[in-house]
């Protein structure tokens, strides 16, 4: 591998993703994670230092043998652990992207923002942010971090015009109620670039990872969310962001 080629730390591949953004998706999780979400799903990419090195190339390079799979609506997808926390990879990545015609999708916390992520922008397509709550106190004990950060950056998303999906997982006792989607639908129309909300049913799949890892999952006593209590939430959601 060459001196000059950037780096990063990548957890894993999944070669033909179908719920990481439009269409049939390359994805790379990237490794490492600020955060320490009580719902997390992949606490195995908390660690800076684990994971594999790889070069922006090479990233692109695997997507590329997936392109055929594309169709005009896939692409790649930058997930984690938080990506944005390496900023300067994922921006190669996408550019790389953007020269082989493959669209780009990043799917983030939007926690950090500075010069670095703008840079990641100006090469992404759609962004997938996920909003945990729509209450500070929540998003402080169960997240780690400030709505307010969030907000921050869905703004600066709306100021360079990238499309973006709001995704919340649905946990019951914290966000599955009436007047935490009323909040997401205010949210979204408060920015022209939001143009889709996804509600996701909360899982304990990923119990497991916390035994392996011999670390305790906080919502390990906490219900999966009925499918009527979904489709319940589902039909609050604004008609035009479908």
């Amino acid at each position: 591998m060459e001196d000059n080629l950037i780096t990063g730390r990548i957890h894993s591949f999944q070669s033909l993703g179908t719920v990481d953004g439009p269409g049939i998706r390359f994805v790379a999780f990237l490794q490492g994670c600020p955060l320490r979400c009580g719902c997390c799903h992949n606490p195995d990419t908390w660690n800076f230092d684990g994971g594999e090195i790889y070069s922006a190339l090479e990233v692109v390079d695997k997507a590329l043998r997936y392109k055929d799979y594309f169709g005009n609506d896939g692409g790649i997808t930058l997930s984690g652990g938080e990506p944005l926390m390496q900023p300067l990879f994922a921006t190669e990545i996408f550019r790389l992207c953007k020269e082989n015609n493959i669209n780009t999708c990043l799917d983030t916390s939007g926690c950090i923002l500075n010069s670095k992520v703008e840079e990641i922008l100006n090469y992404t397509d759609r962004v997938l942010l996920d909003v945990k709550y729509t209450n500070e106190t929540l998003y402080k004990t169960h997240v780690g971090t400030d709505l307010s950060k969030v907000v921050e950056f869905l703004d600066c998303l709306n100021k360079k015009g990238v499309l973006t999906t709001i995704r919340q997982v649905i946990i019951p006792t914290l966000n599955d109620n009436v007047e935490n989607v009323y909040k997401l639908n205010s949210l979204a129309e408060k920015f022209s670039c939001v143009d889709k909300i996804e509600l996701l049913p909360f899982k304990k799949i990923c119990q497991v990872k916390y035994d392996n890892l011999k670390i305790n999952f906080p919502f390990k006593r906490v219900d999966t969310p009925t499918k009527q209590s979904m489709d319940e939430l589902n039909s609050l959601l604004k008609i035009n962001f479908k």
